[in-house]
């Protein structure tokens, strides 16, 4: 696990090593992007049908997709990772949420520091590449059709597995999005870290490098020109209604965004 351990407070990638106009073809190709990430994929999930698919294996096989990512031409820059290890016991990390990479991402920087799972939607643990790690993963699942049952789901899956000291990861988005939409940004994570009386720990993440696909919306076109980010914020507590804590969230999303623009 140790390999694979992001250490450092802000995180770049390093320049690009020169490569041939032929090798730089190959690895800016549409084509070996997602051979890659299937090839990964398909080995995550027979693992994962094996029973043998555990945290160390879900942030290596992460950190294989990050260093594909960079390979093919993406460059990262990630800040703000000593907030992950500010608190002892579990947390709530609340994010925005562009693209499949945050997801494919986020178990290497997270995983090797503390127990994580997410919550996600129905269709990911019925996706026939997807659901089998997933389900390893032991998420919170919602249908995303009706609020009172995701909210059920939410408060009673989370409060079990913040007992068991793991953390969780949210997207209060109702959909994955390019443009964030504060209005759209609810608020399950907060209510869910007051009940439990755990901190919250907002992210703000822009990772249109990775655009969804038109066929299957994992599977969308890369754009190299594109850098991608992620931040950490502090943790904090919830106190009260939450409503403050949630706009302190969307506008530290907000100011990220706009300063990577």
């Amino acid at each position: 696990m140790g390999n694979i351990f992001l250490t450092a407070d802000k995180y770049q990638t390093p320049a690009r090593e020169k490569l041939t106009f032929g090798q730089w073809l190959a690895l800016d190709s549409q084509i070996y992007f997602t051979l890659k990430y299937a090839h990964i994929m398909l080995r995550s999930r027979r693992r994962a049908r094996r029973n043998v698919y555990d945290t160390a294996a879900w942030a290596e096989s992460s950190f294989y997709i990050f260093r594909f990512i960079e390979k093919a031409g993406g460059r990262f820059d990630i800040s703000g990772m000593d907030n992950i290890d500010r608190h002892n016991g579990p947390v709530l990390f609340i994010s925005n949420h562009m693209s499949t990479l945050e997801t494919m991402i986020l178990p290497c920087i997270i995983a090797p520091r503390r127990e994580v799972t997410f919550v996600v939607k129905e269709s990911l643990v019925k996706h026939p590449l997807f659901k089998d790690v997933m389900l390893s993963r032991n998420p919170i699942v919602v249908g995303r059709a009706d609020p009172r049952k995701d909210l059920e789901a939410v408060m009673n899956g989370g409060r079990e597995l913040l007992s068991q000291g793991t953390s969780i990861v949210i997207f209060p988005q109702s959909t994955r999005s390019l443009e964030f939409s504060p209005e759209e940004f609810n608020s399950l994570g907060v209510k869910l870290a007051r009940k439990n009386n755990v901190p919250v720990v907002p992210v703000a993440i822009k990772t249109d490098y990775w655009g969804n696909g038109t066929i299957i919306k994992e599977l969308g076109a890369i754009d190299h020109k594109k850098t991608i980010f992620m931040k950490f914020g502090e943790p904090f507590m919830v106190n009260g209604t939450g409503k403050e804590e949630n706009s302190r969230i969307i506008s530290f999303i907000q100011s990220s965004l706009a300063e990577w623009q």
